[in-house]
């Protein structure tokens, strides 16, 4: 992600990146994007076009009146039209913003007007909670209209989580299997068990796993298994007990303190397939 110094972007490629984001219109003179083009058409790297709403050339929020989604626009195409006029054509952009409404108006506008890859991201989305909101809201309605091609999350938090939203997401949306989805109740009047701490203990042991498994932590055992039916394993708590089951079938009565061993323990008889 190189601003400003274009010697810094062929470091970056003698070094061996596989991808490289630059804004041309801020890296220096015109001779420099074109000894960066060079390189990249050498070396087969891509180069992604990053526009951002907090980053717009003056002239354009003038000449749009403001930050706006037709601007973002404005700035990915003539950097677009710079790479294209030096026949360099292995190009994907991105436009972000912290806005979801003006992020979403923006992909929608270039995806009209191009045919490269569009890369997806809400930039200073916040800390977890909230940039995981944002982020979930934003690429869940441009993924589920067709619009983007790559994806990166962006947290006030450690990147690992990173990588973990954006595969919550793709699996969300069945764009992609990865991990455990977990399926779990609200409490309610039948609950008889601390289910907000046994299922958050459950979402942390199965964070690891990386085969598509589908996991239910459910508050009672009148209706859990049967609501729960399309999960490959999963246990509902009662008052002293509980009930292992899977795909809706029970398999044993558990005591109510080894529901998480029970479940972890045929968790991993299910994902080594015994």
């Amino acid at each position: 992600d190189i601003h400003f110094d274009h010697r810094l972007a062929l470091a970056s490629i003698k070094a061996g990146v596989d991808g490289l984001r630059i804004n041309p219109g801020n890296i220096g003179s015109r001779e420099g994007v074109q000894e960066v083009v060079r390189a990249c058409q050498d070396h087969g790297i891509p180069i992604r076009i990053g526009v951002n709403a907090g980053s717009l050339d003056k002239k354009l929020l003038k000449r749009y009146g403001g930050l706006c989604a037709e601007a973002m626009v404005a700035s990915a195409m003539e950097h677009v039209h710079m790479l294209e006029d030096l026949n360099f054509e292995q190009i994907k952009i991105s436009l972000k913003a912290s806005s979801v409404p003006l992020t979403v108006q923006a992909y929608r506008m270039i995806a009209q007007r191009v045919d490269y890859p569009l890369h997806l991201g809400i930039t200073e989305a916040g800390t977890i909670d909230r940039a995981l909101i944002k982020t979930a809201l934003g690429m869940g309605i441009l993924l589920s209209e067709g619009i983007g091609d790559t994806i990166r999350v962006s947290l006030t938090g450690d990147p690992v989580d990173e990588v973990w939203a954006a595969y919550e997401i793709l699996r969300d949306l069945g764009l992609r299997e990865h991990g455990v989805e977990l399926i779990s109740c609200p409490t309610c009047g039948r609950c008889e068990i601390d289910l907000i701490n046994l299922a958050t203990r459950v979402d942390q042991e199965l964070r690891t796993i990386d085969r598509p498994l589908k996991v239910a932590v459910m508050g009672c055992v009148v209706n859990g298994p049967g609501e729960a039916r399309e999960a490959d394993v999963g246990i509902a708590g009662g008052r002293g007990s509980g009930l292992l089951f899977k795909k809706g079938e029970i398999i044993r009565k558990v005591p109510g303190d080894s529901l998480l061993e029970a479940l972890l323990e045929e968790i991993r008889h299910t994902d080594t397939g015994k």
